[in-house]
């Protein structure tokens, strides 16, 4: 079983910056797929970034360039920097583990909030 906790969430104006953190229990952290995903009242849930186990990283069009993953294996964390946002980033964002035998775990979801 898989664990994951997000934070870093919160309010923020147009144009500025927050860092999300996904934290992990278990030992399988190094070995997975990161990723985070966003949903916005009245849509589908859309992917963001991933990032690998070997730290290639991809990220979707419409954050590439503000928005940065990353990894820290050695404290089972994933980041999401986040810069230059916009309201069409509000969103509650999700953080995923995409184990190498397939299964896959979500965490509960930390809410990004920007306003104009």
């Amino acid at each position: 079983q898989v664990q994951l906790v997000e934070s870093g969430g919160g309010l923020v104006q147009a144009g500025g910056s927050l860092r999300l953190s996904c934290a992990a229990s278990g030992s399988i952290f190094s070995s997975s797929t990161m990723a985070w995903y966003r949903q916005a009242p009245g849509n589908q849930r859309e992917w963001v970034a991933s990032i690998s186990s070997g730290g290639i990283t991809n990220y979707a069009v419409s954050v590439k360039g503000r928005f940065t993953i990353s990894r820290d294996n050695t404290k089972n964390t994933v980041y999401l920097q986040m810069n230059s946002l916009k309201p069409e980033d509000t969103a509650l964002y999700y953080c995923k583990a995409l184990l190498a035998s397939g299964d896959d775990y979500w965490g509960q979801g930390t809410q990004v909030t920007v306003s104009s």
